[in-house]
């Protein structure tokens, strides 16, 4: 047995549609709903509603090319592998660092969240809390709290994860939609859109019906709160802000239901404020743990970050080390609006390789098993290629370069692993992983480029600017698919899956023997 397969043997598959949904839908709805509505509308205005059904499409065109990789491939911290089989060393690191910087700033993020929506409590210690900017000194202490608990409800067992966290999703879609509803009968004034209108276990099984499922309900909720915000805003305050993009709530959902004497449900979003954060910021604590375990199996960090303890299932040093990183975000980055861009930003980036690597691995291993397997997919995976390169260039110029600053600081403890290999053995990642270092400098060089209302020097002119990013997602697509080779990664992993399926076929042989023997007998 390969170490690889020992450690895996360790995890506790125990997560069927129903845990996978909810582990979807609290990934999803987190602090985001808090603050959502209000952020949305200070930069669409009424047409927020359209954004947020635009931005499930394009998560759910994204995430459909990962349903079939995660069900080839269904180990723990399967999004930084899927490049590295297909691409090697350098691609797969690049989308392992992406979508770990992504997921782990998530963490601070939801504590951020909470302990913001406490600022508003009327209590002059909560006040002291929050800035308007960022979290006080007292306040990022209160958010290491929480941090410390999202590690020690993941640090027992995936089973008091799942339990924990379903119940925390039952309480996570139920006050939002009640959210929503009551502030609908408490205030819906149409002339806001009016005045502002002008403002621009089974995985062939469990995963498509977990990820389209929790997409699917995501969306309906964040419409429904979309609306409610958009018309439960007094007319005094934006008259007095003179437009939804000057409207400044703490607390935005909160404070609305203070203002139509919903004081009921301004406690209730009070405590929901640590419930939905901290629901997010424990899946995400698992997560970042078992990506962790699969970038140090990828070879790139020191093996005591694979090890797994053998009675609960979790990986606990590599829940260790996400815990100090979390620390360290928390305190550069002490406001959620500043972590929530990271997230957004970082996210794309690590999501760009997944509609390269799916139709790159039909090419290379088309003989493997593939639960989910979507006969549209050659034509949803340069779309999501598409889809994912616009919204990377709608993250705003500085933030895109920034992050993309961030995607290179990781470079050298690639560096550290593979430049000692022999040249020979190299060079082939090095050709293979070509197609994205390029990617995110042209993109970095567009995103500064690009039109003044995505941040931009305006070199692009409007409508000019969206054409090339569509063709840049199109070239770099095609170049991606072209340079996948089947590297020892790929390799290693087909030879492990056909072990173990030709050991499943002799325990079901050996089942069956014995049950026909039973039966003679």
């Amino acid at each position: 047995m390969s170490t690889e397969q020992g450690s895996h043997s360790n995890y506790r598959r125990t997560l069927g549609p129903v845990a996978l949904t909810a582990v979807g839908l609290g990934s999803i709805i987190g602090s985001g709903w808090l603050f959502g509505a209000e952020r949305a509308a200070s930069i669409a205005g009424p047409a927020a509603i359209l954004a947020w059904v635009i931005g499930a499409a394009v998560a759910l065109t994204i995430a459909l090319t990962y349903t079939e990789l995660g069900s080839m491939f269904p180990k723990a911290g399967g999004m930084v592998r899927y490049g590295q089989y297909s691409h090697g060393s350098l691609a797969g690191y690049l989308a392992a660092w992406a979508n770990w910087i992504a997921i782990v700033s998530v963490i601070p993020g939801e504590a951020t969240a909470s302990v913001q929506y406490m600022s508003s409590w009327d209590f002059s210690w909560a006040a002291g809390l929050y800035n308007g900017k960022e979290l006080t000194g007292s306040g990022v202490a209160l958010a290491s709290v929480l941090l410390v608990f999202y590690f020690f409800l993941n640090w027992f067992a995936i089973t008091l994860f799942a339990k924990t966290n379903n119940a925390i999703t039952v309480f996570k879609v139920v006050v939002p939609i009640l959210t929503a509803g009551a502030l609908m009968l408490a205030h819906f004034d149409t002339s806001n859109v009016k005045d502002m209108a002008g403002e621009a276990r089974n995985p062939g099984k469990s995963l498509p019906k977990a990820v389209i499922g929790s997409i699917v309900i995501a969306l309906i909720i964040y419409v429904a709160l979309q609306i409610a915000f958009l018309m439960a805003v007094p007319a005094a305050d934006l008259s007095e802000a003179g437009s939804w993009a000057h409207l400044s709530y703490n607390s935005p959902l909160a404070d609305l239901s203070l203002a139509w004497g919903l004081n009921w449900l301004a406690m209730l979003l009070y405590a929901d404020a640590f419930i939905s954060p901290s629901g997010t910021g424990m899946i995400y604590a698992a997560t970042t743990s078992r990506m962790i375990h699969g970038v140090q199996e990828n070879g790139h960090l020191p093996g005591i970050f694979g090890k797994v303890d053998p009675k609960t299932g979790v990986p606990r040093p590599a829940l260790v080390l996400n815990l100090v990183v979390a620390f360290l975000f928390l305190a550069v980055f002490r406001g959620w609006g500043s972590l929530a861009e990271i997230v957004s930003v970082a996210t794309v980036i690590s999501y760009i390789t997944g509609p390269v690597a799916v139709m790159s691995l039909r090419r290379l291993a088309p003989d493997l098993k593939r639960p989910v397997k979507l006969r549209v997919m050659p034509v949803v995976a340069p779309i999501a290629m598409v889809f994912g390169s616009l919204v990377l260039y709608w993250g705003r110029w500085p933030l895109t370069g920034k992050v993309i600053l961030i995607m290179a600081v990781g470079l050298p403890v690639w560096a550290w692993y593979e430049l000692r290999k022999p040249w020979a053995e190299l060079k082939p990642h090095l050709k293979a992983g070509a197609w994205m270092v390029a990617y995110l400098l042209v993109m970095a060089c567009v995103s500064w480029a690009g039109g003044t209302d995505f941040g931009g020097q305006g070199y692009l002119a409007e409508g000019w600017d969206i054409v090339t990013v569509v063709l840049i997602g199109l070239v770099f697509y095609v170049w991606g698919v072209r340079s996948a080779w089947r590297n020892p990664s790929l390799v290693a992993v087909e030879r492990e899956m056909a072990a173990a399926a030709e050991a499943e076929a002799q325990a079901e042989a050996a089942g069956a023997a014995d049950a026909d023997a039973a039966r003679r007998a």
